[in-house]
């Protein structure tokens, strides 16, 4: 497996910039520093020179202009870096979505109308008691019909309807480990279930038990727990340090603490690792000048990086890992100043002037009032998504959204012919909503107090995340030219010498892999 003729420099042309002989590559690094922004890392680097940040992006090609293909929640953002794909062929939107064709997890036997929620978070976790077992639960999964007929518990991994680069690299021969933050990130491992040799999910949040996200403190501890396993995969064991295993060819977690730093209004601690409790988090001011809360959780992420840096040097693994930081989703709004909470979006349609008269307004409150079944879902964060029971009434509700925009804080209503630009047909497409709403910048549709920011919808702040691929034999480089984080997906098999077009939303998407890596000539 060589990285061969990796360009240092922007690649405008084959003769722009300097091509490098690698050693050979052998293992792919993927870090998602979940919330991370371009301008985040452009103001770390900057004010640490020394940091790990700065090491990877000074023998690395930093994008600038990197933004997530599609809406920016968890799911769809991590599916982007490991499918090369979004929504149009993956088919997840969010974590909590609606899927036409399945049930509830108590119709055991997929009997009547379909139609049902997909809860893909903390809930479906196994407890004993509050604490959960980091494993799911089946009976807590929505049922659906295999290729049977059988009525069925549907993993997060049966969801997906393309293939994951765990799975190719796999079928390549290499090994593969992910850690992430709920045991639903079993998505990872595709339809086949079995693409990840060692994933490790220690839960994050706990239902009606701990939740670390509470704390930008026990968040780090959190995510320390998946450092402790890349640590011991870099030497070639298990998460859990036993023997038997291989240093991953693809491997790789999420960081929460940047995330969580960035959305507190107040650290309410809850670990004794506590430190920083009643501080707020996020930003000072438009310009992304981090909180002492934020400031904190960067650098206790930078920290962690540095200690994969030195754990490479120590195997001797460094030259032929090509290391990626990245982000699944970005945050949004940085400027304090912007934040608007105004309520779930459900709730402001039925508090309009005429929500008692309007089929249009009953038709969204039936959809957000609907706990299980055929009757259709809201989901909401810094974006509305809508699934109707009744689709014949999708442009009626839109045109009643858009009359009244201003008094529920929309920017954008998608729907129809505008939607199928961007998705599929939701008249045959089980999966896509039926109309999106994109709000104002800033507003959130909650009535949390502890949030100040959120991610999941299409603005600039959500989409715009960090992206730097680097490893010892690259310059430093800056590429301005627009890329998806769906391109990471491919430029991995590249790296690997490994088909890109094995995966199949790689094929679906046309997605091409990142600029700036290698010359026309070498290019799939």
């Amino acid at each position: 497996m060589m990285l061969r003729k990796m360009l240092i420099g922007l690649v405008t042309a084959a003769s722009i910039g300097v091509s490098a002989q690698a050693d050979d590559v052998r293992h792919v690094l993927l870090i998602s520093v979940d919330g991370l922004h371009a301008l985040d890392v452009t103001h770390y680097v900057e004010s640490r020179p020394r940091s790990a940040l700065a090491e990877l992006s000074g023998h690395g090609v930093t994008y600038t202009n990197a933004r997530t293909p599609a809406n920016s929640d968890s799911f769809p953002g991590l599916l982007a870096l490991v499918t090369g794909g979004s929504p149009v062929s993956h088919g997840i939107f969010y974590d909590v979505s609606y899927d036409r064709k399945l049930f509830d997890p108590t119709n055991t036997t997929c009997s009547g109308t379909p139609g049902n929620t997909i809860v893909f978070d903390e809930s479906i976790d196994a407890y004993n008691g509050v604490i959960s077992l980091n494993s799911i639960d089946p009976s807590k999964l929505p049922r659906g019909r295999n290729r049977s007929g059988e009525c069925v518990a549907v993993y997060p991994h049966d969801a997906i309807r393309t293939n994951t680069i765990f799975e190719v690299v796999k079928k390549n021969g290499g090994a593969t480990a992910w850690a992430d933050k709920h045991p639903a990130y079993d998505l990872v491992n595709g339809p086949s279930g079995k693409g990840v040799d060692d994933l490790y999910t220690p839960e994050i949040t706990n239902v009606g038990g701990f939740d670390a996200t509470t704390s930008v403190d026990c968040t780090i501890a959190n995510d320390q727990l998946k450092v402790n396993a890349i640590l011991n995969e870099i030497k070639g064991l298990t998460h859990d340090g036993k023997p038997g295993a291989r240093t991953p060819a693809v491997f790789g977690m999420n960081f929460q603490a940047v995330s969580v730093a960035q959305k507190l209004s107040a650290d309410k601690g809850g670990c004794p690792s506590a430190k920083h409790v009643g501080q707020p988090g996020g930003y000072k001011d438009g310009l992304g000048t981090p909180t002492e809360v934020l400031a904190y959780g960067l650098e206790e992420t930078d920290e962690a990086l540095a200690s994969m840096i030195k754990a490479l040097k120590d195997q001797h693994l460094y030259e032929s890992t090509l290391f990626i930081v990245s982000a699944k989703h970005g945050q949004s709004p940085i400027n304090p100043e912007k934040v608007n909470k105004p309520g779930h979006f459900a709730d402001l349609v039925a508090a309009l002037p005429d929500a008692g008269s309007s089929t249009a307004a009953k038709a969204i409150a039936d959809a957000g009032n609907c706990s299980a079944g055929a009757c259709g879902f809201v989901q909401d964060d810094d974006i509305a998504l809508i699934w109707l029971a009744d689709q014949s009434k999708t442009n009626e509700v839109a045109a009643y959204l858009n009359t009244n925009a201003k008094a529920l804080f929309i920017d954008e209503v998608l729907a129809g012919d505008e939607l199928k630009l961007k998705f599929n047909d939701p008249a045959h497409d089980s999966r896509t909503p039926d109309i999106i709403v994109q709000p104002q910048y800033g507003t959130i549709y909650t009535t949390s107090k502890k949030k100040n920011a959120e991610h999941g919808g299409f603005s600039f702040g959500d989409a715009n995340v960090a992206l730097i691929v680097s490893n010892p034999r690259l310059r430093e480089a800056v590429v301005k030219t627009p890329v998806a984080t769906s391109q990471v997906a491919p430029t991995i098999l590249r790296a690997l010498e490994i088909d890109p077009n094995s995966l199949n939303s790689v094929q679906v998407e046309h997605t091409d892999i990142l600029p700036g890596l290698w010359n026309g000539s070498d290019h799939h």
